[in-house]
């Protein structure tokens, strides 16, 4: 087969200009399946994990098409709207809005929870062209009469699995009804379970379906191993994993917000410079902990599973699951933000026989067992507390499986939406 380029895609001048300033030479898989059909308005079901060039695959043809629509935006009015379930993937998917937009005329910006409205306000006031928004705060400014959705013509759910799992699927939906019907729909999953499914169903019109998941859930590229350690022991073990040498840039998940505060802290108190972020974090703290993390004033990322997706940043060698996630998907997610764009990656997992379970979900899901690796630590000094850390320096450079019930689904769910 032809290796295609974007100009045969149909991708114009000014855009393949900017694709040519950031390094993007030939187009991904969902890039080269995706733009000519967009280009020609059509609905689309996109199936694509993070990391696959899923969001030039519909930002490019929607940039396009509003720039030859030549249509000025008026007032409150955007006529495109992108939905997306965090606010680290919203201010994501504007950057890159920006980067591919930028020799064209075209206006944009984002809005989400956790920071003032009044600069959204007036950013919308003076009419966008492209809107990137979290439902929640999308929908407390409509009810406010700062944003009429009536004149999108385009509308982009990304990460919809996501959306849906935050419980944003009542917002989506009102959302939804108050755009035009005549729109062109654009849906995106990593995963497409029935909800999801029902959902497209619901919004696109003979839609083009693009499926580019790997046939393998995980990618081959990713090492993964599991530590069997009982929890008193899991600081030791973590600490221990990270001075190695070959760790130059980890996230570390854990479960709870509570939890990846404790973590980080424990590790700054070791001088192993660390940085926390999860849903509870204004977003001024989630944006300044992500930059210390991009530009290495900080080298590990504790984060819980609200910023699994969210987290786009090169060169992350290792990820390390502290505690395994409720849900065996979370974990593919997890684990994705090491291995991107062709590079190697390992992920690690502590795992206390408590978790066994959890643990057994997870190897039916990805089928596969991860390798089990043993830890040595050093005997504890006398009357050292268990939990004590060690404080060497780092080397140079380098219940079980239970559900929770449908309240504390719920309770969650309420969470994160307050929370993206």
């Amino acid at each position: 087969m032809n290796k295609k380029n974007f100009e045969s895609l149909g991708i114009s001048g000014k855009f393949r200009r900017a694709l040519n300033d950031v390094g993007y030479k030939q187009p991904t898989p969902i890039q080269a399946q995706a733009i000519p059909h967009l280009l020609q308005g059509k609905d689309l079901l996109g199936v694509a994990q993070t990391g696959t060039g899923k969001t030039a695959a519909f930002a490019l043809p929607l940039l396009q098409r509003l720039d030859e629509a030549n249509s000025p935006a008026r007032s409150k009015r955007p006529r495109a709207l992108i939905l997306a379930p965090t606010r680290e993937l919203a201010l994501q998917i504007h950057d890159e809005i920006k980067t591919f937009g930028q020799y064209a005329k075209l206006r944009h910006s984002y809005i989400f929870g956790g920071v003032g409205q009044n600069p959204q306000v007036r950013a919308l006031a003076k009419g966008l062209d492209v809107l990137v928004a979290t439902p929640g705060r999308l929908l407390d400014l409509a009810a406010q009469r700062h944003v009429d959705l009536c004149d999108v013509s385009i509308l982009v759910l990304d990460e919809a699995d996501r959306l849906l799992d935050m419980g944003f699927v009542r917002d989506v939906k009102r959302i939804v009804r108050q755009t035009p019907k005549s729109r062109q729909s654009l849906l995106f999953s990593a995963t497409m379970p029935k909800e999801v499914s029902k959902l497209a169903r619901e919004l696109l019109k003979d839609p083009i379906r693009v499926d580019v998941s790997p046939k393998e859930v995980t990618l081959k590229e990713i090492d993964q191993r599991v530590v069997m350690v009982a929890n008193s022991d899991k600081r030791r073990v973590l600490e221990r994993l990270l001075r190695d040498d070959e760790v130059s840039r980890a996230i570390v998940f854990t479960r709870t917000k509570h939890g990846a505060n404790k973590v980080a802290r424990q590790l700054e108190s070791s001088g192993i410079n660390a940085e926390a972020i999860h849903g509870n974090k204004s977003q001024n703290a989630r944006q300044r902990a992500l930059q210390n993390f991009k530009n290495g004033d900080a080298w590990v990322l504790v984060a819980t599973d609200i910023a699994a997706r969210g987290i786009d940043i090169e060169g992350v060698s290792h990820v390390f699951n502290y505690e395994l996630p409720h849900e065996p998907e979370s974990y593919v997610h997890r684990i994705g933000r090491t291995g991107r764009a062709g590079a190697t990656g390992v992920a690690c997992s502590l795992v206390d026989p408590s978790e066994t379970g959890r643990l057994r979900a997870v190897e039916r899901l990805i089928r596969f067992s991860p390798t089990e690796v043993v830890v040595d630590l050093p005997p504890r000094e006398p009357g050292e507390p268990h939990g004590a850390r060690d404080r060497g320096p780092r080397q140079p450079s380098g219940s079980a499986g239970g559900r929770n019930s449908a309240g504390r689904r719920r309770v969650r769910r309420r969470r994160n939406q307050r929370a993206a």
